[in-house]
């Protein structure tokens, strides 16, 4: 039996492309004492006073557990805080500490530096056309999302 090839698969090169930008993000982040995995939650902190882990899971689209591993460590390093809801002394809300913000501006030059080296020779039309069929690929992967 002849597998199929997948060198010319759009989602193939996708994967690849995600696992490159993820890894060489970690390595620009390292030295911050932060991992890619925790951007999602500092951009989302950044933009709100406070969320629930419960929130925090469903943006960044990740499992309750995931999260919560995710938290702790960002806990244990100080980049944020956790106090009780007043609605309900049982949930958390998360904010970002003062060295949670302290961070994003070199977080947000980090990810810049991947970028712009990812897209190193590509026109500002390709860049947008790039982008439209990105935001399409992902719509319709979410579509019937189970």
């Amino acid at each position: 039996m002849t597998l199929p090839r997948f060198d010319n698969a759009p989602a193939a090169w996708i994967n690849i492309a995600s696992r490159a930008l993820s890894r060489i993000n970690d390595q620009r982040l390292r030295p911050l004492g932060l991992t890619f995995a925790q951007v999602p939650v500092l951009g989302a902190l950044s933009k709100a006073d406070a969320l629930s882990q419960k929130d925090l899971a469903a943006l960044a689209k990740v499992e309750q557990s995931s999260m919560a591993q995710l938290l702790a460590r960002m806990d244990r390093d100080g980049l944020i805080r956790r106090t009780p809801a007043e609605h309900d002394r049982r949930v958390s809300l998360i904010s970002l500490t003062e060295n949670g913000l302290a961070k994003l501006a070199q977080v947000h030059s980090a990810l810049l530096e991947t970028n712009d080296q990812a897209l190193k020779g590509f026109s500002a039309e390709e860049v947008d056309r790039l982008v439209v069929q990105l935001k399409r690929l992902v719509a319709n992967l979410e579509e019937d999302a189970p």
